[in-house]
């Protein structure tokens, strides 16, 4: 059997022919790994010295630039180990922003009565796809104790639901199970730091709610989460889930765990929390709520009647599949403003920019479209074509070797453009996003300028301004001044479901209420879909 060694150090021992990124997963290793080894996003990078060039695939030749191959950098997913090889890994952990707040209303606090003994404590969790985050609350009080929030841990099998399933179809003797390790591990872990920090023991805790999207809570219990994956994504786990924290392998063993119902496959148990905390039954008017994120789940309701659908946006709206894209953390543009003097970047922690996160490479088409670098059907102009003295022309690219154009964003210490590709990959999720919309207003007899109000939940929402989601198309422009943001709606909805056996009961009746439309069986979806590829018309500045 060939040995690895790792970063200098470890030595792990492999059967021969064994992906190298799998190896390095399952050893527990920091590895930028975005689509889960398919291929696709050119993320795993790692070196391994002395690389002759007829060992580079073509995908990683796609991938890699020259001097990365000179480096001996490859692509952990397309690297067989069937030698002995040293290996340095290339990914380090990084600080990353979570939202942990969100308003809880009066009338859903009001709801809040069921009895406690002072001495006990609950964990409220929202277990997103990108972001773990756990609330430590005083059971008879209601209060908030202490928050605790991290990345979360089934990164590492990928970054969206799609890769982390295939990452169990195609392991099927242990994907499943280390799935669930990994999530149960990442909740046990802030639970015990909660207590740790106000000094209780993990055993004064006896409720546990979740919320969740669907795939999340099947990976959580250890369920079956292959059939979401693929046609007629039926779930195997149906409506709200009841069992002991001790089953699943979460302590204290002896707390009751509870998971809010989903409405479908992919309009989880977090969006039926959100359609609750915003009270969408109760509402008169037209409203959305909409949840931008991998997948852009979005709920209409017409004078309390609602309906829903699921968006498949693609990662490219959380930094991946974007030439040099990286979540919301540290060294990450996360804003663009293009101004006569040049263009300005807001960068995450401050400094000079690694790359740039979903909400800048959004304020920076938006800022392309502006200026009119950028054409509504999503290709750059060519710097030729600009006037003598544009200021412009200083940061449009052309590769001389293909004529692919791009913009330059920052030069120093590490170029960060915006590529033609990355371009394209944001059309495809805001043409997903905005298609989704019109048909389920035209589903049920609006347009946009008849909505009275527009909220945006969630993680990625929270950190776009109106004019960037209006500026781009993944919002129509009537509605610029009727959004507003709600925050971790799915995380005060886990509080909610924590506190009242109440709740519980009208989040499982308010799930059976909410309608479901399948985009994919909508005749008119793909030609919506290509339509709202472009880009709103560009504004000159």
């Amino acid at each position: 059997m060939p040995f690895v060694k790792v970063n200098g150090t470890h030595t792990l021992e492999c059967a021969s022919g064994l992906n190298l990124m799998t190896l390095l997963v399952r050893s527990g290793y920091e590895l930028n790994n975005a689509c889960g080894g398919r291929g696709v996003c050119g993320k795993c990078k790692v070196r391994i010295p002395n690389v002759s060039e007829s060992e580079f695939s073509k995908t990683e030749k796609m991938f890699l630039t020259p001097e990365e191959q000179r480096q001996g950098i490859r692509l952990a997913c397309m690297v067989r180990v069937r030698q002995d090889l040293e290996v340095e890994t290339l990914s380090r952990e990084k600080e990353y922003a979570v939202l942990a707040e969100g308003h809880l209303p009066e009338w859903a606090a009001e709801r809040l009565k069921d009895p406690a003994k002072s001495d006990e404590y609950g964990i409220a969790a929202d277990v997103g796809t990108t972001t773990v985050v756990c609330r430590l609350i005083h059971l008879e009080t209601g209060k908030t104790a202490d928050t605790a929030a991290s990345v979360n841990d089934q990164k590492k099998f990928g970054l969206d639901v799609l890769s982390r399933i295939s990452y169990e179809q195609d392991h099927p003797e242990f994907g499943r199970k280390e799935l669930q390790d990994a999530i149960v591990g990442n909740l046990n872990r802030l639970i015990e730091e909660m207590c740790r920090r106000q000094e209780l023991s993990p055993e004064s805790i006896r409720r546990i709610a979740i919320s969740g999207n669907c795939t999340m809570v099947h990976m959580l219990l250890g369920a079956d989460a292959v059939p979401l994956g693929k046609a007629p994504f039926l779930p195997v786990l149906k409506g709200a889930q009841r069992c002991f924290a001790g089953e699943i392998g979460l302590k204290p063993e002896g707390a009751e765990l509870y998971c809010i119902p989903a409405v479908s496959a992919y309009i989880g148990g977090d969006i039926v929390a959100g359609a609750y905390i915003c009270g969408l039954k109760n509402l008169s008017g037209n409203v959305l709520f909409v949840d931008i994120g991998t997948n852009g789940e979005i709920v209409l309701a017409r004078d309390g009647e609602m309906n829903s659908c699921s968006c498949a946006a693609g990662p490219a709206l959380e930094g991946m599949n974007i030439h040099q894209g990286m979540r919301g953390e540290t060294g990450a543009i996360e804003d663009v403003e293009i101004r006569p003097d040049g263009i300005h970047l807001k960068v995450i922690g401050g400094g000079p920019a690694e790359g740039i996160c979903g909400s800048g490479i959004l304020a920076g088409i938006k800022e392309l479209l502006r200026c009119g670098v950028l054409r509504k059907s999503g290709a750059f102009v060519h710097p030729d074509r600009l006037p003598e003295g544009d200021e412009r022309k200083e940061y449009l690219q052309v590769n001389p070797e293909d004529g692919t154009r791009s913009v330059r964003l920052q030069e120093n210490p590490v170029p960060v453009n915006i590529t033609q590709k990355d371009i394209r990959q944001v059309q495809l999720a805001k043409g997903a996003i905005r298609s989704g919309i019109e048909i389920l207003l035209e589903n049920n007899g609006l347009d946009p300028s008849m909505l009275d109000e527009v909220m945006i939940a969630g993680q990625f929402g929270s950190h776009l301004p109106p004019e960037d989601l209006t500026g781009v198309g993944i919002l129509p422009e009537e509605v610029q001044e009727r959004i507003h943001y709600v925050g971790n709606t799915a995380l005060t909805g886990a509080v909610a479901a924590l506190l009242s056996e109440g709740v519980r009961k009208e989040l499982e009746a308010l799930a059976k209420e909410i309608g479901y439309t399948e985009l994919g069986e909508t005749p008119e979806y793909e030609y919506r879909l290509a339509e709202w590829l472009e880009f709103p018309k560009c504004r000159l500045y």
